[in-house]
């Protein structure tokens, strides 16, 4: 049997992306035919793998072996290169800045020209948390029937079963910051 010996920055990465993907290590373990304590060990750099275990355990985290081999230190999305999103409503650009495959929060930057927002119908997302921040200009939010306007600097955090529309009633662009917690994800 071919091993991968002990490797101390394989394991943790591993765990890196298991944890960034939710994926308990009791599941981890499981979805890959691999003992808890074994997958524990291996995170924390103590035991060699196996191919075959290895490639199973990639499979489970839904992980491309290449993955592994890439920026240890986190993962970097580039403003040139950062996913454009489209959530609905008008006057506004969105992008992803968090890597698409991150599932514990997910955070946006939006701007929103004026008059831009959500639209009128109240909504919910299938989240814990939201936060939002504004950078630049100001955004009004109405977040369970109640409207706060957050102006530059301010920020504002309520929970994701609370119904809320926005909208920018200013005369210049909104430069707003948002974080989901967890992220919105296909395996919610």
């Amino acid at each position: 049997m071919i091993s991968i010996p002990a490797s101390p920055d394989l394991g943790p990465r591993v765990r890196e992306i298991r944890k960034r993907r939710r994926f308990s290590l009791t599941e981890g373990a499981q979805r890959a035919g691999l003992t808890k304590g074994f997958l524990s060990r291996f995170e924390r750099g103590q035991v060699s793998i196996s191919v075959a275990s290895l490639l199973r355990l990639c499979a489970a985290l839904d992980l491309d072996v290449a993955e592994l081999f890439g920026d240890p230190g986190g993962s970097l999305v580039r403003a040139e290169s950062r996913p454009r999103v489209q959530f609905g409503g008008n006057g506004m650009t969105e992008f992803q800045l968090t890597p698409k495959d991150e599932q514990r929060l997910q955070v946006l930057l939006s701007v929103i020209e004026p008059g831009g927002g959500s639209g009128q119908e109240p909504y919910t997302l299938p989240v814990d948390i939201e936060f939002v921040h504004v950078l630049g200009g100001e955004l009004a939010v109405d977040a369970g029937g109640e409207e706060i306007t957050l102006a530059e600097g301010d920020a504002f955090l309520f929970p994701g079963n609370c119904p809320h529309t926005f909208i920018n009633r200013g005369g210049v662009a909104a430069k707003v910051l948002w974080v989901l917690s967890p992220a919105l994800t296909s395996r919610r």
